[in-house]
């Protein structure tokens, strides 16, 4: 799951960084509202937690980029301006939820596992397909009830694909998703091949019906 912070407050910025690193969160940052637009218009992320008070302009002007040009990432607002016509113009453009500063560190990561929660489990706390299960809060798999050990980034990747059942997914788009922002610029993509390579084996040899096909010259795709 890849998260954009636009928090221009150095400090807060690299402690919201950290905190979600550490729940395991690939996490991208901007520290102004143009540098916020021009990357919601080159890569998707799952959740942005956006600061009103940019010193170029107003978070709410990115909720209006992003109504505008029909982007789903879920916002959380997190604003010193604890007004309620802030928070009614905030979720009036689509915003998620509003977390008005200072907050704990706690609540913001409950905050961001219920709105992913929301929009990719229909606020179940697992995600089931075939016979594979997987528990995003805690980052374990079932197979058929029986628990499978995967690495981390092999678990991100049947995360990313599982929320994308039967869906394409492109090699650079996978990329961007596990490993962040701009290593779709790599020159190659056989870091992929050979997490794709571990995890497909894994699968199978735990007794998956579900399985990651490649589609050749396009990526892959989930499939029962």
């Amino acid at each position: 799951m890849k998260i954009l912070v636009v928090e221009d407050e150095p400090s807060l910025q690299e402690v919201i960084r950290n905190t979600l690193e550490k729940e395991r969160y690939i996490v991208e940052v901007a520290d102004n509202l143009n540098g916020a637009i021009e990357k919601t218009g080159v890569y998707d992320y799952d959740c942005i937690l956006l600061d009103i008070m940019l010193p170029d302009g107003s978070g709410l002007e990115l909720l209006q980029h992003l109504k505008q040009n029909r982007k789903k990432e879920n916002v959380i607002i997190i604003s010193a301006k604890d007004s309620i016509d802030d928070k009614i113009a905030g979720l009036d453009l689509g915003a998620d939820d509003y977390l008005a500063k200072p907050f704990h560190l706690a609540e913001l990561v409950a905050r961001v596992r219920s709105v992913l929660r929301r929009k990719h489990r229909d606020g179940e706390h697992t995600i089931s397909v075939g016979n594979v299960t997987l528990f995003p809060d805690n980052f374990m798999v079932q197979v058929a009830g029986n628990p499978l050990e995967l690495s981390r980034k092999e678990y991100d990747i049947l995360h990313h694909f599982i929320n994308r059942k039967g869906r394409l997914v492109s090699k650079s788009a996978l990329a961007e998703a596990v490993w962040g922002d701009y290593i779709d610029q790599a020159d190659n993509y056989d870091f992929i091949y050979a997490q794709m390579k571990n995890l497909r084996k894994k699968l199978a040899d735990a007794g998956a019906d579900i399985e990651i096909k490649a589609v050749y010259g396009a990526g892959y795709k989930l499939v029962e």
